[in-house]
Order: C-alpha cells, then sequence, then structure tokens
C-alpha cells in the first residue's frame, strides 16, 4: 500500500493485518489516505459520525446508518455536505461482497479488480469529539454510485456499487479545491471490463465459523444460478 499511494504509515501502532471479511456493523479501523494529509496512511473507523452530533449514544447511532454515503446525493445531506466538500479520501481494498437475489434465495459474491489489483473506494470522513471523554473519533463513509451492468446483476435489488475511482482520477478526488461540479463528475460506475466477480459460499453468513479467513472468498458454484445464467 505504501508504495501503491506513495504514503506512510504515521501510526506504528495501527499496523494494518490482513483482513478477509469485515463487517460495516463492527466498526473496523481501515487505511485511508485522505485529502488533508495524502502523503500518510491513516486508519480511520468505518461509520462516519458529524461533527455536529451532541452526545455518544447518538454517535453510536448514527454511525450505523453512515457506513455508505450515497454519491449523487452527498452535497444535500447533513450527514454529508461538509465532508464531501472538505474531507474526501481514498479507501484501499482488494474486493469486496455483495448480494443477488433471485426469488427468496440470496447468493453472496466476491467482486475485485480485473487483475486482482488493489481498488480505491471513494469514501468522505469526519471528525467528531465526544464532550464527555474529551477523545475524538476519525470516522468514514464509503461513498456509493449506480452499478455498471456487472453489478446490476449481481446487487439486482438496489443497483448500486462502491465508486470506485479511476487511478487518473483519484488525485482529483483528494484535491481540497475541487469544486462541486468535479466532484460530481466523478461519481459514476466503473468500468465493466474493470472487475471481475464470482459466486463464494455462504460462510460469510455463519455464524458458528470465522469469516474472516481465506475460504471466504474461494469460488463457490451454485447449479441452480448456472440454469438461470444460461
Amino acid at each position: 500500500m505504501a508504495r501503491r499511494y506513495h504514503a506512510q504509515v504515521t501510526d506504528k501502532n495501527k499496523i494494518h493485518l490482513p483482513v478477509h471479511h469485515v463487517s460495516a456493523f463492527a466498526h473496523p479501523y481501515w487505511p485511508v489516505i485522505t485529502s488533508e494529509a495524502p502523503e500518510e496512511i491513516r486508519f480511520y473507523q468505518w461509520g462516519l459520525i458529524p461533527f455536529f452530533i451532541k452526545d455518544l449514544p447518538s454517535a453510536l447511532k448514527i454511525r450505523n446508518q453512515t457506513a455508505n454515503c450515497i454519491g449523487e446525493e452527498a452535497f444535500e445531506k447533513p450527514s454529508f455536505r461538509m465532508p464531501i466538500r472538505q474531507h474526501r479520501c481514498l479507501v484501499p481494498v482488494s474486493g469486496f461482497y455483495e448480494w443477488r437475489t433471485e426469488g427468496k434465495a440470496k447468493y453472496p459474491y466476491f467482486i475485485y479488480g480485473a487483475h486482482h489489483e488493489t481498488l480505491s473506494l471513494a469514501g468522505v470522513y469526519d471528525y467528531w469529539k465526544d464532550p464527555t471523554s474529551g477523545d475524538t473519533l476519525a470516522t468514514f463513509s464509503i461513498v456509493t454510485c449506480k452499478a455498471n451492468n456487472l453489478l446490476s446483476k449481481i446487487h439486482n435489488e438496489k443497483k448500486r456499487m462502491p465508486l470506485i475511482l479511476r487511478a487518473e482520477d483519484e488525485k482529483l478526488w483528494l484535491n481540497p479545491e475541487a469544486e462541486k461540479e468535479e466532484i460530481l463528475s466523478l461519481v459514476k460506475p466503473l468500468d465493466d471490463e474493470a472487475l471481475s466477480a464470482h459466486t463464494i459460499s455462504k460462510l460469510i453468513t455463519d455464524k458458528k465459523q470465522n469469516s474472516n479467513t481465506e475460504d471466504v472468498y474461494k469460488p463457490f458454484e451454485y447449479p441452480e444460478l448456472q440454469l438461470l445464467d444460461m
């Protein structure tokens, strides 16, 4: 990651171990590259807490609602309109998970770069100060956009996908001087051919087993889906 983003980890106490699967509702710390310090790899918590939240119970509640930020609406939403203007970041991942619905059944997929490269998800972040403890929490949300053809087939109910930035657009996303129109011009789906995907087993939802293993994203076939896709 340091080579990919020309950035360095500054907090050695938060060296990131490989993560194979994690839920947004676990609010993990994740490496991000921010617009205010693009030369650093920082670790912010997933689930944005807006700066204006008054107390800890409200902060813990809203972060369960802000794992994602609808890119097309970010400039109008109270929780995101300041971050989308001033606090944008890159969220590096090797892939992500989505569910396909067919009737009453759901099938999990792993989606990743066509060449297994690191993907830069677009993010926004904010800082919230706990009035009781005085501690400041740095949190982020992943920006979403309309799904491309591949993700429309997989995430076939909401037809949304993470906003994945092309390498040539990362600098503009991090530019604190970028105008609203420039930012909105980036809120568009990545080309289908830039991504690959395959079905995986339902280990991802097995509460009796640890899903944070390499096995979670191994290909797994569902014969009934093969018939549907013929």
